[in-house]
């Protein structure tokens, strides 16, 4: 009988798997009151971030496992102003870039092959901004997903037609650590949003902003 090859638990992948798993596990155990105040917090200074930066075309997510719900900051955002747009992302193949469908509250809503919701309508949109959930994430800005790449690869994909959008990520104080051992496809933040504050890149790390 032969024997299946021994894993190395320090190499980045299998750490990263740990960290993934703890992150998970920890965003599950916040009690419903800890949730409710931090999300709130995290979904006021969102709004104040996107009407700074002058975000057009913003592509959302929709919310699992415990994310932080924007969906009706976004459709305030976008009630402001009839020229803005939004869209949620749609797995075509795997290990591809993802396309956004237009949303907005009250769309006729799908779901993927994973079980997310999307926009029945298949009307596409190039967003040049986006908000993502964060699994993970350190100071040097680096966020960890959920193991697929799909936002990864996005995001290169509009980098090399030379329209990379700015990149929010969003998440709980407590998913915070040293670093997630990121990898070179890895996509650093722009913008980091918890409970905490807004932080800002600036050179290799994520600092404060006032």
């Amino acid at each position: 009988m032969s024997r299946q090859p021994a894993i190395d638990e320090q190499t980045p992948q299998a750490m990263r798997k740990h960290l993934r798993e703890r992150s998970l596990a920890a965003r599950a155990a916040m009690d419903e009151r800890e949730r409710t105040v931090a999300s709130a917090r995290i979904r006021a200074a969102l709004a104040g971030l996107l009407a700074d930066i002058g975000a057009r075309r913003l592509g959302l997510y929709w919310p699992v496992r415990g994310e932080v719900d924007v969906r009706e900051t976004v459709g305030a955002w976008l009630a402001q102003d009839a020229s803005r747009a939004a869209g949620l992302p749609v797995v075509t193949a795997p290990r591809t870039a993802m396309t956004f469908r237009r949303w907005a509250p009250g769309a006729a809503m799908t779901d993927d092959a994973y079980g997310i919701a999307i926009p029945e309508r298949d009307e596409r949109l190039q967003p040049d901004c986006l908000v993502l959930p964060l699994v993970a994430f350190d100071q040097a800005g680096h966020r960890l997903g959920y193991g697929a790449g799909y936002f990864d690869r996005t995001i290169a994909a509009l980098a090399a037609a030379g329209q990379r959008p700015s990149v929010i990520g969003l998440g709980f104080e407590r998913l915070r650590c040293r670093t997630i051992h990121p990898q070179p496809h890895d996509a650093p933040l722009d913008w980091l949003i918890t409970e905490a504050g807004l932080f800002g890149r600036d050179g290799g790390t994520m600092r404060a902003q006032t």
